[in-house]
């Protein structure tokens, strides 16, 4: 007897060579040379319902004589369009923002799903189930979207010229084999057994079980991972702490990456040139940042060139898609139970293109709210460059 997978096969070679009628008689016939249960079989294998295999038998048993056409003229069910010719227009302005619709309408205050609108199309006097309201949506050229982070806010008017002067200052770096990284703090995580997004490889049923609520755990706290990506040699170290996020972490992060990685790439190196965001614990209004880049610049002997991205462009910084992004895939799913467990996935991150991660933990205290005088910024030896001087500057030792 020819199984099912085998029917499967026959029907998926033939059935695009008939028509509607000849595939029904095709399988009506299979179905009765299969006896008791070929009708359900052939049903399963061809994939048209058991009521149109049925219909097909009947027609053999019959002996109709084959007509022309598969349908008679006007046959079937009409589509919703022609059965309300104005629906489309009606569905439009609910899903529209809501200038063009009622701005009373409560349609505008929910998330605006196939069954509201459905429910909202109803009471306009057009009956459609919800399935058919997502086929009208496509029609009309929507669909299922997320919020995309795409607006930066207001452009400085020098944002390109910085992105070239930028370029400009890289390139020079990189072609006196100086080091070049790019510096900022990643997301704070929760250290615990918490939600963490994403999902991994696991026995069927059995998910990783994690904390309801995502309340710190009291001892614990949360973990600050700052990280320096070199540029030239794709490479990254992460400082992970275990306090606050101010600039004095943010220079021992930096500090730490120099002892353990870029001494060593770059002896002969007679310059270091840092690329950072505007805003946070490196940000260029802060007067930690520079007071410690200072101590940066006498412990390492060579003068230290700092780059801001103009203000909402963060998003240019590279270690942002050369570093942390890779990080937050390696790490999906996992619960950072521990600040080790934080380190070790961090420092086990790759990438095919040969990316390699150091990571190691931070656990000193980074006081907040440090004041500096005007007096300790006099003392600096810090030099503006001349095009923006407030975001492109070098600290040579003192």
């Amino acid at each position: 007897m020819i199984s099912e997978q085998e029917l499967r096969i026959k029907y998926a070679g033939i059935f695009p060579l008939l028509d509607e009628r000849q595939r029904r008689v095709v399988a009506a016939a299979d179905a009765i040379s299969l006896g008791r249960g070929g009708a359900s079989k052939v049903a399963r294998a061809s994939g048209l319902s058991r009521t149109t295999v049925h219909s097909g038998i009947a027609e053999l048993q019959a002996q109709d004589a084959p007509v022309e056409g598969i349908r008679r003229s006007g046959g079937g069910r009409k589509s919703v369009r022609e059965q309300h010719p104005g629906v489309l227009g009606v569905l439009e302005t609910l899903v529209a923002p809501e200038t063009r619709g009622d701005p009373m309408s409560p349609l505008c205050w929910t998330c605006k799903s196939t069954r509201q609108l459905a429910d909202a199309l109803g009471g306009k006097g057009y009956s459609v189930s919800y399935p058919v309201v997502a086929d009208l949506l496509r029609e009309l050229g929507y669909s299922l979207q997320a919020n995309a982070k795409m607006i930066e806010g207001k452009d400085h008017p020098d944002r390109d010229e910085q992105f070239h002067y930028i370029n400009a200052q890289v390139k020079k770096h990189l072609r006196k084999k100086w080091p070049v990284i790019s510096v900022d703090t990643k997301k704070k995580e929760l250290v615990g057994e918490f939600k963490n997004n994403g999902a991994e490889w696991r026995r069927k049923g059995d998910p990783r079980r994690v904390n309801t609520h995502d309340f710190p755990v009291k001892g614990v706290g949360k973990a600050v991972p700052y990280g320096v990506y070199d540029i030239g040699k794709d490479m990254g170290w992460v400082n992970v702490g275990c306090d606050s996020d101010t600039a004095s972490f943010a220079i021992e992060s930096i500090r730490r990456w120099w002892r353990g990685m870029g001494k060593r790439l770059y002896p002969e190196g007679n310059g270091l040139l840092i690329c950072a965001d505007s805003g946070g614990s490196n940000g260029y209004r802060v007067r930690l940042w520079k007071v410690e880049l200072q101590n940066l610049a006498d412990e390492i002997g060579i003068p230290v060139t700092v780059c801001h991205f103009p203000p909402g462009t963060s998003k240019w910084n590279k270690i942002e898609h050369r570093l942390f992004s890779h990080i937050s895939m390696n790490w999906r799913g996992q619960p950072l139970i521990s600040h080790e467990v934080v380190v070790n996935l961090i420092g086990a991150t790759t990438t095919r293109s040969g990316l390699r991660v150091k990571a190691r933990l931070d656990p000193n205290t980074y006081p907040t709210k440090v004041k500096i005088s005007n007096e300790e910024m006099k003392k600096l030896n810090l030099r503006p460059h001349t095009f923006h001087g407030d975001w492109n500057y070098t600290v040579k030792p003192a």
